[in-house]
């Protein structure tokens, strides 16, 4: 039988194949994952609303295909013994009704008091989102012993709740599992350029293409933010909120755009104008596993440091889950990248067009400086690394922005003010 894509996501007609997670000749069973497909930056998995055996697999990877369009080929569960197999639910949308949830797949193994692993009756585990399954890895907790309670046995994050252990009082905390090792490839072999990694070299391609760039490159002493964030770190853990460095730059650049409103535009090829936003959401880039993306803070003008905090905690760590939503992935006016936390000091960032701007930063290092009266005093400096569109921006209006932005960073106590007080 025929499975084609079926509606995956609202509005979409064609996505990605990323790649096949059956082969032929597989068993599977209803809710199964079968392929990861990707659209707008965002990865989603095609569960089975079938049960049976793969025959071959009619799309490629790394290959565009349509909603609709047959991506494999099955033989239903059974066929052999009934000559007339009862057809699968229809696909979502068909005459304007809805498929009815699926049934979880059969379990076999011990019940729920026992301890052996629970599986589905063709021996694979229940199936799970990318991310419950590398929160599952980060907590320890083995995927086969997961009752899941979503649409065919589908575990979510809350099946994971009942298998977390709280360690005894006075007992010592088990160590984080070790970050994934990087995958920086393997010589002697060759790799297809797909997914996220072939989105963001058709982005840099068109960025670099269209925006003559150039970079303006300037030092800033953070002393005095470097003892503010460290007098705040443990206020804002207890509440719940991660402190760093990049939510007082993130504040500071919204406040420096409001002082040099061209660097907060984009720029309309096809009409042949600049658009000036009166919206300060800035972009930060992440490092994922895929590759790398650019969540968006908005509002950044109306939110005070720990809301701006936490919102670049949350977009990060949702980035680096797989479960990123599209909504976080646009309305970005400038952008904001760091090579500051692998040891980098000064870099040549590419502006994520349409944007015109974009700020590169390195890492923070104390180095002896002189003050006012000529006296040498160690100072913590950071370098920070502008990249513009010169067709919008010159170079004494980049160096206008980059100033505001010291100057903020410089006096990182009217950070924590709202706006326009601390502006």
């Amino acid at each position: 039988m025929d499975f084609p894509l079926p509606p995956v996501g609202e509005g979409l007609i064609e996505v990605e194949l990323v790649r096949w997670l059956v082969k032929p000749g597989e068993a599977v069973g209803r809710g199964q994952p079968l392929a990861e497909v990707m659209s707008d930056k965002a990865t989603m998995e095609v569960p089975a609303p079938f049960a049976g055996t793969v025959d071959a697999l009619a799309a490629e990877a790394g290959t565009k295909v349509q909603v609709g369009q047959v991506v494999l080929t099955y033989t239903p569960a059974g066929a052999e013994r009934s000559e007339a197999p009862p057809p699968g639910p229809p696909p979502r949308g068909e005459r304007g009704d809805q498929t009815a949830p699926l049934s979880p797949p059969p379990i076999v193994g011990e019940g729920a008091g026992g301890r052996g692993p629970l599986r589905t009756a063709n021996g694979h585990a229940p199936p799970a989102a990318p991310s419950v399954r590398l929160l599952a890895r980060k907590l320890g907790v083995e995927l086969a012993a997961v009752r899941g309670t979503g649409p065919g046995g589908r575990i979510l994050l809350d099946d994971l709740t009942p298998h977390l252990r709280r360690p005894a009082d006075g007992a010592p905390k088990p160590a984080p599992p070790p970050a994934p090792k990087p995958d920086y490839g393997t010589p002697g072999t060759r790799v297809k350029l797909l997914g996220l990694r072939r989105r963001i070299a058709e982005h840099l391609v068109v960025a670099k293409r269209t925006a003559p760039h150039y970079s303006y490159i300037d030092e800033c002493d953070l002393s005095d933010l470097v003892r503010l964030r460290e007098s705040l770190r443990e206020p804002f853990k207890r509440n719940g909120v991660k402190l760093t460095y990049l939510a007082f730059v993130v504040r500071a650049a919204a406040r420096a755009l409001k002082e040099v409103p061209v660097v907060n535009s984009t720029f309309d090829d096809a009409a042949n104008e600049i658009v000036y936003h009166d919206r300060y959401n800035l972009g930060v880039a992440v490092a994922t596993p895929g590759g790398l993306i650019v969540p968006v803070v908005k509002d950044v003008d109306k939110k005070d440091l720990a809301a701006v905090a936490a919102d670049i905690d949350r977009l990060g760590n949702d980035a680096k889950a797989g479960k990123i939503k599209t909504d976080d992935l646009k309305g970005g006016t400038f952008t904001v990248t760091s090579v500051g936390n692998i040891g980098g000091l000064i870099s040549t960032p590419i502006v994520n067009h349409p944007e015109v701007g974009i700020l590169g930063l390195g890492r923070v290092m104390k180095r002896p400086v002189y003050d006012d009266a000529g006296l040498i005093r160690p100072a913590e400096m950071i370098y920070l690394s502008f990249s513009f569109d010169h067709r919008i921006v010159d170079g004494a209006v980049g160096a206008a922005f980059g100033n505001a932005v010291i100057r903020h960073l410089r006096n990182p106590a009217t950070l924590l003010l709202p706006d326009p007080f601390g502006a």
